[in-house]
């Protein structure tokens, strides 16, 4: 009932930069709210990582390989989170998988709570 749609991946060389997108969306409804939103990748071979969360009140966390080169934020109005990758590195390629905790969306008179909610990953590929 909850779409999460990702954007913005892409083949890079290293000191490159990219900007991904995810925008949150639901079936004739209108989202409420939205608590944590973030960023996690999966390399080839490789368990899933977080690498940045953004809460609704604005508490950020970054993996400490990403600080100071990536930027999360997001756009409550858009329901839109965004990740600016500055100073690309060939280790950053993988599968960016955009998350969203606890959606608070009205359909039809009735308020509605999500779990977890995943995007479809987006591939980014930092070549060397």
């Amino acid at each position: 009932q909850v779409q999460l749609v990702e954007s913005g991946g892409g083949l890079v060389q290293a000191g490159g930069s990219l900007r991904l997108s995810c925008a949150a969306s639901a079936n004739n409804a209108v989202i409420f709210s939205i608590d944590t939103m973030g960023w996690f990748r999966q390399a080839p071979g490789k368990q899933r990582e977080l690498v940045a969360t953004v809460t609704g009140g604005g508490n950020i966390h970054y993996v400490d390989s990403v600080k100071g080169r990536f930027t999360i934020s997001r756009d409550d109005a858009k329901n839109t989170v965004f990740l600016q990758m500055n100073s690309l590195k060939p280790e950053d390629t993988a599968v960016y998988y955009c998350n969203a905790n606890r959606i608070i969306y009205w359909r039809g008179g009735t308020k509605y709570s999500t779990g977890d909610s995943w995007g479809q990953g987006t591939q980014v590929t930092v070549s060397s």
